[in-house]
């Protein structure tokens, strides 16, 4: 190092450079590193140490509850209240998920997640021919609102709040969520829950669409208007980095492209001329948690800082809560291997800590058995039991952001930061996050990241345990594994026949034709939506009433 260059570091640089060159150098010569660099699972380069030298011009951590809430949204954070232990459920029946649902919640689950198969995903009911062979397989069967109402047979919608995983149909979930609770005479004022209706993921990373995208973002802001007149403590969006990651990006992006997606709907709400401080209060997030503990961390730090910014700088906002970013995390499936399986429930109770020390609202933590089919009662057990560990054992509850403040974690923090603004800009460039996704520019980014991760693994510069390290021959191992019944599609296509005959039909035709034409007159659609699920038209019947006016969304080749 050069005088000059030596005069202009700082003294924790200095120091730092000092210890490198006397303590440091001496060892490495003699006993090597075990590899020439070191990188998380995002590929990033970790350094060897961080010290103050690494946070020189990094602004004060700052205190939990204040802007910009680097530390948290809550001055107590856990002090006050735990996370919300929300275990994703769903499989088979109504009636099967049901049982489910009321056996977690005995066992001291304190929210519901819905997982929806793939046929509602997709908008399709179960007497469709595409939805053969995949009724209530990857997830609860539901084609109208009599399924819907045995699903929450004895769950009262106004004392238990439900996330439901749902998106292009989104909007017709949420009316069977409303027309069910009504049922129950719950204050639609009170009741609270959330609705996951991120239909830019789905361009993106997920790819289960029904209609063009300006179009679906269009119901999507329809119920955030309808929800901010109507059901002002629900949460009409769960803007989704988890499909993003599972597909194959790097944290960073997740962080981005999630964030850069909530500030699309933002717009977009503006753009109707709703008030952010009215609406946005109610957006929330939904991110990854992954294998590489500290990026984790540093990464849910990040998103409540550049939210809160965002908010400020670029919106406008007045109220703390617009700048408060609220999000639930999932331990990450894509994670999860199929060799030796109960070694996801170490990944799971890391990924879950993070999470937690990350200040998540709520979690879900995934069952060690989910790379070989949806969780068995047993292994859903050990999935909370793991979060009741880590918030009644471990002492983390304890104090707020207890890693706040090192070197290691805020150095990381900032360069999530600064890495998601450049992320912004680029976004910004196309026009906004719409424009970006119709020319596949996070497509192609995250094609990229998944390529290079997977090349790594290859090489064994990635080391995932039990698949391309400390292998074992399983052969004759054998798992007890959920059963779907092939029978649920007969079972579900009874319902469905039963449902056809009884309801009244001139009633189904006059509210189809109202969905229709709210779609063609540009009006708010959910009024018309909710009085067709009310009437007992399926799934697939307003989604084809919306897709007649609408059209289909085909991806181009990019």
């Amino acid at each position: 190092m050069t005088p000059e260059i030596k005069e202009s570091l700082t003294p924790a640089a200095a120091e730092k450079e000092r210890w490198e060159t006397e303590t440091l150098a001496p060892v490495i010569d003699r006993f090597p590193e075990r590899k020439a660099s070191f990188e998380g699972v995002s590929l990033e380069p970790v350094d060897r140490l961080y010290t103050d030298a690494d946070v020189d011009g990094i602004s004060e951590v700052g205190f939990p509850g204040e802007y910009p809430y680097k530390r948290g949204i809550h001055p107590t954070g856990y002090r006050g209240k735990l996370w919300t232990m929300r275990q994703f459920a769903g499989f088979s029946s109504p009636e099967e998920t049901n049982r489910r649902f009321k056996y977690l919640m005995a066992q001291g689950q304190t929210g519901l997640s819905v997982a929806y198969d793939l046929p509602a995903l997709m908008g399709l009911d179960c007497d469709s021919p595409l939805s053969e062979g995949e009724v209530g397989k990857c997830g609860v069967a539901v084609s109208s609102l009599a399924d819907f109402e045995v699903l929450f047979d004895g769950i009262p919608l106004d004392q238990v709040t439900v996330s439901q995983t749902i998106n292009a149909p989104a909007p017709i979930f949420l009316a069977m969520y409303l027309v069910v609770a009504e049922k129950q005479k719950a204050d639609l004022r009170k009741i609270s829950g959330t609705l996951q209706n991120d239909i830019l993921k789905e361009y993106i990373a997920q790819k289960e669409w029904i209609y063009p995208i300006k179009p679906a973002m269009k119901l999507v802001i329809d119920t955030f208007e309808y929800t901010t007149q109507h059901v002002p403590k629900y949460n009409p969006i769960s803007v989704s980095g988890y499909h993003i990651r599972e597909a194959g990006s790097t944290a960073l992006q997740e962080l981005a492209f999630t964030l850069r997606d909530g500030v699309e709907y933002v717009q977009y709400g503006v753009d109707r001329g709703m008030d952010v401080d009215e609406f946005v209060p109610r957006l929330s997030f939904f991110f990854n948690a992954h294998n590489d503990f500290f990026e984790e961390i540093a990464k849910y730090r990040a998103a409540r800082v550049i939210w809160a910014r965002t908010m400020k700088e670029r919106f406008g906002a007045k109220k703390e809560r617009t700048m408060h970013l609220r999000f639930h995390t999932q331990t990450a499936g894509v994670s999860l291997t199929v060799q030796q399986p109960l070694n996801n429930i170490a990944r799971v109770a890391i990924q879950a800590l993070a999470g937690v020390l990350g200040g998540t609202q709520s979690l879900h933590t995934d069952s060690y058995d989910e790379a070989l089919a949806l969780p068995t009662d047993e292994a859903a057990l050990i999935a909370l039991r793991t979060q009741q560990i880590i918030a009644e054992e471990t002492g983390v509850a304890n104090t707020v952001d207890p890693l706040g403040g090192s070197w290691y974690i805020e150095s990381l923090t900032r360069k999530m930061i600064d890495g998601c603004f450049e992320y912004f800009d680029k976004i910004d460039g196309f026009g906004g996050m719409v424009e970006a996704i119709e020319a596949g520019f996070p497509q192609r980014e995250i094609q990229e990241s998944a390529y290079q991760y997977q090349k790594a693994v290859e090489r064994g510069e990635q080391t995932i345990v039990g698949v391309n390290k400390y292998e074992m021959d399983e052969t004759g191992a054998k798992y007890n594994i959920l059963q779907i019944d092939e029978g649920i599609r007969d079972h579900q296509l009874l319902r469905m026949a039963h449902v056809k005959s009884v309801r009244d039909k001139g009633a189904v035709a006059n509210s189809l034709e109202k969905v229709k034409l709210a779609a063609k007159t540009n009006e708010n659609t959910m009024p018309a939506i909710i009085e067709a699920v009310a009437a007992y038209a399926t799934v697939e019947e307003i989604c084809v009433a919306l897709r007649d006016v609408y059209g289909i969304y085909e991806e181009p080749a990019f």
